[in-house]
């Protein structure tokens, strides 16, 4: 059964055919360079699209990413937008199903300055997730890093993150939710406040009071990656912990009883040393 996204791709088609943009199916296949059997196979609904043959479509005929992964926005791009659009690189499996990519805490700093580099991409650890909202759309994960996002996250958590396309971060960013944002240096996990449309700039929040809020230029960001999901550390069981506290404050107990001793003994030896001075 064809997945809802061959289906938005054959939506494209059809209208391309329709506004007679391309005159027939075997014209759309070659200007993809794709076998024009196999795109018959797709039109029949035998078999679903390939990530490649979305990535040629999108760049060669305009077709609106957005309207192909979430059914929003109009079927193609303006000139404007596609000017502006960039595809990322992804990472596929045998069977051509995209896998997450993960960005560990090294990595952070050059993925911010490397992020076009295909190499630099394809060398990043990537697995995959069970659940379905996960095999549409592109997605990437993120070590956090610091504590300015406490007491929602920690530091080794991961997020797992879905692509925010630049065409819809003035109408799609949402107040008060968490974002991964790639800046020209940096990649920050932040709650954002969108003042897009007035002001051309982000404020980026903090859960940690102790961090002020700052602002950033739209034209200083790359990429901005809606937090869907954390991945934390497993914690031991509440009994666990508690025989760890207790060991914890007995060590502890031990420890200021021997400084007790020796600061005492000291005292004692200090004042034996005075008397025998004065004497």
């Amino acid at each position: 059964m064809n997945s809802v996204v061959t289906q938005r791709f054959i939506n494209c088609h059809d209208k391309l055919k329709k506004d007679q943009r391309i005159r027939s199916s075997r014209q759309f296949a070659l200007a993809l360079e794709y076998l024009p059997q196999s795109l018959s196979e797709i039109l029949k609904h035998r078999r679903d699209v390939t990530i490649e043959l979305l990535r040629k479509a999108i760049d060669s005929f305009k077709i609106n990413p957005v309207y192909l992964f979430t059914g929003e926005g109009p079927m193609f791009m303006k000139e404007e937008d596609h000017k502006n659009f960039r595809v990322l690189t992804i990472v596929t499996d045998s069977q051509n199903d995209e896998r997450i990519v993960h960005v560990p805490m090294p990595a952070q700093a050059g993925y911010a300055s490397e992020s076009s580099d295909p190499t630099f991409i394809q060398d990043l650890p990537s697995y995959t997730l069970p659940d379905y909202k996960y095999k549409v759309g592109t997605h990437r994960s993120f070590d956090v890093a610091g504590d300015s996002m406490e007491p929602t996250l920690f530091e080794g958590d991961k997020v797992v993150c879905s692509y925010l396309e630049p065409t819809l971060w003035e109408s799609s960013l949402k107040n008060s939710y968490v974002y991964v944002v790639v800046t020209k240096g940096d990649v920050v996990v932040k709650r954002v406040q969108n003042r897009i449309k007035d002001e051309k700039l982000v404020r980026l929040i903090s859960d940690n009071p102790y961090y002020e809020p700052f602002d950033m230029k739209v034209s200083d960001i790359k990429e901005i990656w809606y937090v869907r999901a954390k991945i934390s550390p497993f914690l031991p069981s509440p009994g666990n912990i508690k025989s760890a506290m207790h060991d914890e404050i007995t060590d502890l107990q031990t420890t200021l009883q021997q400084q007790s001793s020796i600061i005492g003994n000291l005292y004692k030896t200090i004042e034996e040393l005075v008397k025998q001075k004065r004497t």
